[in-house]
């Protein structure tokens, strides 16, 4: 008649530290992240866990002992993955509000790539890295116009989305960026929403993006990775959503052959079912229509 998350009881926990109190299972995450680890461990692949949603800085070293890089989308949330000791290097910078001190943030620490969102913020990266006589590393984000079927208020992949550029000023984006003299050209990136509980909208949009590699390839452009972003649901009340194997078959029948890196940006898919809020009931309020 208790209840225990793991091996401890859940009154045990309200005595220590009372009442609301936010409990996360350390093996629920870790078996989560493994799970989708070891089903691309057949080919090149980074996970990037995004940081948004849940940066403890406990959890963020729980994933970084164990492999994982992350996806970030300001200063302070690098900031928070140096203070859980995570590797700058497996480190995407994502978001389309970056400052100048979050782009020199994280030129400083050498992070793995910046996800340019505009072209905007492609200069102010070249004009940082050149102060800094650093180069960085970036990808481009890609909005491949890929209806997510989600909640319209977490669908990013949209040509009326505030995120990404279309695939003709992706393309005039890159022309400018093997211009520039402090930026090196990594990859290409996509993000399409969160929550989808269908595998159609992450095929179609790996098959544009995969379309315009190969435009890029034709034009001398040369791209190391592709970054799918993350997005995969979780069953709250009637979803089904794709299973973790089925995501893999799907993403990999696409790139099979393809001699690129694979990095992906899940966070609901690995931290949402692994928590729980504790709370204590203070008062019962009676109204006519219903007790609160």
């Amino acid at each position: 008649g208790k209840f225990f998350i793991e091996n401890v009881p859940v009154e045990n926990i309200v005595k220590q530290f009372s009442t609301p109190s936010y409990v996360y299972s350390k093996k629920i995450i870790l078996n989560n992240f493994l799970e989708f680890k070891n089903k691309f461990d057949d080919i090149d692949h980074l996970i990037c866990f995004a940081v948004k949603s849940n940066p403890s800085i406990a959890i963020l070293n729980l994933l970084a002992n164990n492999g994982a890089g992350f996806d970030i989308v300001s200063g302070g949330e690098l900031q928070r993955v140096l203070a859980a000791k995570g590797d700058p290097k497996k480190v995407v910078f994502s978001g389309v509000g970056k400052s100048q001190d979050d782009i020199e943030l994280a030129i400083k620490h050498d992070i793995l790539t910046f996800n340019v969102e505009s072209e905007a913020e492609l200069y102010r990266i070249q004009n940082i890295a050149k102060i800094l006589n650093k180069r960085a590393s970036i990808s481009i984000r890609v909005n491949p116009d890929v209806d997510p079927k989600t909640h319209p208020y977490i669908s990013t992949g949209l040509k009326d989305n505030k995120f990404g550029v279309d695939e003709k000023k992706a393309i005039s984006m890159y022309k400018i960026a093997k211009e520039l003299d402090s930026i090196d050209i990594k990859g290409i990136d996509c993000h399409i929403g969160s929550q989808i509980t269908k595998l159609q909208p992450f095929e179609d949009s790996v098959k544009k993006l995969l379309e315009l590699i190969c435009h890029l390839d034709s034009i001398g452009i040369f791209i190391n990775h592709i970054d799918i972003g993350g997005g995969i649901g979780i069953q709250y009340s009637d979803e089904e959503p794709p299973t973790f194997s089925d995501y893999a078959k799907a993403i990999k029948s696409i790139l099979k052959g393809r001699n690129l890196k694979i990095i992906f940006e899940p966070g609901r898919a690995l931290i949402g079912k692994a928590g729980i809020l504790l709370t204590k009931i203070e008062y019962i309020k009676n109204s006519s229509d219903k007790n609160f």
